[in-house]
């Protein structure tokens, strides 16, 4: 169970899965420090311990202090000559990968990686959620290839809520290239998430067509008072022309007096609520019309 990430100059990194038990013994492996002179004589470091001379070193990797970076130097120079980083994956005895970084979402549920677009031009917004106790964990996020058209992702960004002191949401937003808003999906978008902290490695996948990740911006809305009525408007994020991409919508009626809401579905963008006490809070929320996707959140009050 050893995949190659990337080389880096003379860097190598690698993934060793290991099977997060007692009884697993350690995975012996062979490191060969890539010098041209035969005759040089050359020795091992892991970080500033010294781990045996000699061009070939068996190194144990089982648990998170045995991973990190073995460093191969010369002995009359100490110069660097190669430099492999080890990472663990951790996983079960069924060889399905421990995940442990990332946060889930309370909904949809069990969900480490949501994506979400606000319209058909094929750009989406991907989060994911740690804790806090991790602050030097490192994300790349890609689509995987075989998807048709690329995708590109911007470097994720941190936001630390306030309120919910003990986790970080990051987002990347991604773009999928010559993405025709009026045609018919065939191949699904597969977004790759690589997180790693310190020496952990995981991943996590998220396979979707666009359509299904639709989620609109709520819609504007106005209350007019002479004659009850509610007005409101496309969001301005949403896609256009709204004749090709209609909108349904759901007008909530929150009454002071009752304790009670009642909601109202339409196509039609106002509607008349004669009965709407001074003090009602009214609202507004808008879906695809013809595709059953994301509600909206609901819009600030109309009034």
């Amino acid at each position: 169970g050893l995949s190659s990430i990337f080389t880096l100059l003379s860097m190598s990194m690698y993934v060793i899965e290991s099977e997060w038990n007692d009884e697993t013994p350690a995975k012996r492996l062979e490191l060969t420090c890539n010098t041209s002179d035969e005759a040089l004589p050359v020795y091992w470091k892991k970080g500033t311990e010294l781990k045996g001379t000699g061009k070939t070193l068996i190194a144990e990797v089982k648990e998170f202090p045995d991973a990190g970076n073995y460093t191969c130097l010369t002995a009359n120079t100490h110069e660097i000559i190669s430099y492999e980083f080890f990472l663990i994956t951790k996983i079960d005895s069924n060889g399905q990968m421990i995940r442990s970084i990332l946060k889930s979402f309370k909904e949809p549920n069990r969900t480490f990686l949501k994506c979400e677009a606000k319209n058909y031009s094929g750009i989406f917004i991907c989060s994911w959620m740690t804790e806090n106790e991790s602050p030097n964990v490192k994300f790349t996020i890609r689509s995987l290839k075989g998807s048709q058209g690329d995708v590109t992702c911007s470097s994720p960004v941190a936001h630390t809520d306030k309120s919910v002191t003990e986790y970080t949401e990051y987002t990347a937003q991604c773009q999928k290239e010559n993405y025709c808003p009026f045609a018919e999906e065939h191949q699904p978008i597969e977004i790759f998430l690589e997180v790693i902290d310190e020496v952990e490695y995981e991943n996590y996948t998220s396979s979707f067509f666009i359509r299904d990740i639709i989620k609109p911006d709520p819609p504007q809305c106005q209350y007019v008072a002479t004659n009850g009525t509610v007005t409101w408007t496309y969001p301005r994020t949403w896609s256009t022309p709204k004749s090709y991409f209609p909108l349904t919508f759901r007008v909530k009626v929150e009454s002071r007096k009752k304790h009670e809401s009642q909601v109202y579905d339409t196509d039609e963008q106002s509607m008349q609520i004669p009965t709407a006490g001074p003090k009602d809070k009214i609202s507004v929320q808008a879906r695809d019309r013809y595709y059953n996707s994301s509600w909206s959140e609901w819009s600030s009050l109309c009034r």
